[in-house]
């Protein structure tokens, strides 16, 4: 076993790779399931949190837990290291840190900060984040709302 930790047997790591891996893998229907029952329990806690609108730190600490279930929730169909890829692409990683950073931002101000406004502050830009990055999954949706906000509002995104 020592051999093992101190890494000198390479044919022990192999077996134990091969092990995990198979003990991580899931079926499809089992991908499924899994990515089933995490956005219903993403859209459930989101769901939840409009019961407990009117006190905004238990709202922030439900929507964004809710929010990071169903974002979280692809992951079980295309896995978390494909999901990371897709997350750091280099068309949506500015969209990513700014939906990370709004998350963050958001359970700051509910937690640390305790200030009802700016975590209300905070959702908002979350919110907006979110649609932001699920936008970006959409071929050519980002550049149509942009086109779209110059057309009604004579500025662009």
């Amino acid at each position: 076993m020592w051999k093992f930790i101190q890494g000198s047997d390479e044919e022990q790591q192999d077996n134990l790779l091969e092990e995990t891996e198979g003990l991580c893998s899931l079926s499809p229907v089992q991908s499924i399931y899994g990515f089933a029952a995490c956005l219903l329990a993403g859209l459930v806690c989101m769901f939840l949190s409009l019961i407990v609108f009117a006190k905004p730190i238990k709202f922030a600490l439900l929507f964004t837990f809710g929010n990071m279930l169903a974002v979280g929730s692809t992951a079980f169909l295309i896995g978390p290291g494909q999901q990371l890829r897709m997350m750091l692409d280099p068309v949506r990683v500015y969209a990513t840190a700014i939906y990370v950073g709004c998350v963050v931002l958001a359970l700051v101000c509910a937690l640390l900060i305790h200030s009802k406004i700016l975590t209300i502050i905070a959702i908002i830009c979350e919110i907006c984040a979110l649609i932001w990055y699920s936008l970006s999954y959409i071929p050519f949706a980002r550049r149509m709302v942009s086109d779209l906000t110059i057309r009604l509002f004579d500025t662009e995104i």
